[in-house]
Order: C-alpha cells, then structure tokens, then sequence
C-alpha cells in the first residue's frame, strides 16, 4: 500500500513537471518568460519549452490592435467656445518586453495621453 502510494506521488510529481514545461502560445501573442525573476527572453506564437520550477510565464501580451472608448472630455477651442469631445484609441503592443517592464500599466498610460492630447 505505501509503494502504491509513493508511486502515486511520483506520477503527479511527473505530471506537475510536464505542465510547467511545455508552453504553447497562441497566433498574434508573445508571453514574456522570467528566469528566477529576471527578464530571460519573449515567446513568439508556436510550441516552447521552459525549464521547470526556473522559467515562469510572467507576463502574457495579446498583439491584436484593441479598441479602447475614451471618455468625453471637455475642451475649449480656439474662439473660447467649451465643448465634449468623445474618442477611441486604437492600442497595439508592438514590444511585448517594452510594455511589461517599462510602465506599470500600459493601458492606463496610452489613455491618459489620449485624453491629454484631446484637449
């Protein structure tokens, strides 16, 4: 009965294993892989594998052009006439890496400058 047990455990020890170690991204994506921590590399679309319990999906970025509303802002034109002005952004990450580790929140960033460039 405990070997049934041990081998049980181990089953599920190689199993965990396997999960961690083969990455599938999917097309028009790239996952940024952290290596005990630090920046190691950015996984293009296909099939990866990582080394287990050592690389970890940090961070996972969708490479698609998103629509984002922005909310109506209230602008004075060139005769001293207010006015709401509602807009869209259109984001695309470009650089995956870029926009993990060089802003806290990327989305919020691009907004506030849409909305600063509004008025």
């Amino acid at each position: 009965m405990e070997m049934l047990a041990g081998v049980g455990a181990l089953v599920a020890f190689v199993v965990v294993v396997l999960i961690k170690t083969a990455v599938v991204v999917p097309q028009r994506n790239e996952y940024v892989v952290e290596r005990l921590g630090k920046y190691r590399t950015t996984l293009g679309a296909g099939f990866h594998i990582l080394i287990p319990f050592f690389d970890k999906v940090a961070y996972k970025r969708n490479l698609k052009e998103e629509p984002i509303d922005i909310s109506a802002q209230s602008c004075i034109t060139a005769d001293n006439v207010t006015m709401q002005v509602d807009g869209v952004l259109y984001l695309q990450v470009i650089n995956a890496q870029q926009s993990a580790y060089g802003v806290q929140d990327y989305r919020y960033a691009a907004i506030q400058l849409a909305q600063t460039s509004l008025r």
